[in-house]
């Protein structure tokens, strides 16, 4: 019943790098750039829930919904701010902007919230389920995140293929040129992803700091980089490749710490990825894109 538990438990924190994978294959798919700061935008909705919930002592619902919209408007300001006036720079200079929002914004919650780690309470009320006389316990937080991810990547799916908004998307990671002169916002179009994206991070950080209650400046850091490792492993730019590359990100590195050694489990997800790239450098639902030169 072990092998069950890690692997439930490895699903539900794969579901979770899904999640925020997603807003990295989206803002990548369409605007063609990395948010390297989409990490820390978890952190700040861990940081928004928390003060909702402690301090204002506002319901569960309210309390996410509020991390939910801080994170969204968070992330068009971003946009507007830092992303916009580079939308036709070199893309190192994007790399290098995105990496500088990321500590400016753990920084700047270092100076608000300080360094030490505050206290989540778990915003799943779900009681854990029990089977075969206690054998394996699947906890509350990993039913609710496997069911979210799996809503979520439905949802989204859904919404880029059957509305007008998810059309323009796709019309414009094709091609912003012809976007344009078929009648699509492209700007607004790229503000809409980053939106969804800093939505999905807000959800993100609340059931990350629900399954592991502590929160920190640099909550979302690794789980940001890993999310980014799981979004290339998918294939980035597909969202179902995200999903797929989160959630074997996420057994894998289970696996390996119950198996192996909890040490070495992000050396061997890292080597993973290199040897998946090395195979096949779409990821594995990726496409390969022919591009005239």
């Amino acid at each position: 019943m072990s092998f069950i538990s890690y692997l439930l438990s490895g699903v539900s924190l794969g579901s979770v790098y899904a999640i925020i994978a997603l807003g990295y294959t989206m803002v990548y798919g369409i605007a063609k750039m990395l948010n390297f700061a989409h990490g820390d935008i978890l952190m700040v909705g861990g940081y928004a829930a928390f003060i909702a919930f402690n301090s204002l002592g506002l319901p569960i619902p309210v309390a996410t919904l509020i991390s939910i919209v801080v994170c969204t408007v968070l992330g068009i300001v971003i946009e507007r701010v830092a992303y916009k006036p580079l939308r036709q720079a070199n893309s190192l200079s994007v790399l290098i902007t995105a990496i500088g929002v990321s500590y400016l914004l753990q920084n700047l919650a270092l100076l608000i919230f300080g360094a030490n780690p505050k206290s989540f309470t778990s915003f799943v009320p779900i009681q854990p389920l029990h089977f075969a006389n206690g054998a394996l316990t699947i906890s509350g937080e990993t039913i609710v995140t496997i069911v979210v991810c799996i809503v979520i990547v439905a949802g989204l799916v859904t919404f880029i293929n059957k509305t007008k908004a998810g059309q323009a998307m796709l019309a414009v990671s094709e091609d912003k040129g012809a976007a344009t002169l078929m009648g699509v916002n492209v700007n607004a179009t790229i503000s809409l992803t980053f939106a969804i994206g800093s939505a999905l991070a807000a959800i993100a950080g609340v059931l990350l700091c629900s399954a592991y209650p502590t929160l920190t400046p640099t909550t979302g850091a690794m789980p940001g980089i890993k999310a980014f490792v799981a979004a290339v492993l998918g294939g980035i730019g597909s969202i179902p490749g995200a999903f797929v590359g989160g959630i074997i990100l996420g057994v894998l590195e289970n696996l390996s710490k119950a198996y192996i050694s909890s040490k070495l489990s992000d050396a061997i997800v890292f080597s993973v990825l290199i040897i998946v790239l090395l195979v096949k450098p779409t990821g594995i639902l990726g496409k390969k894109i022919m591009e005239k030169v």
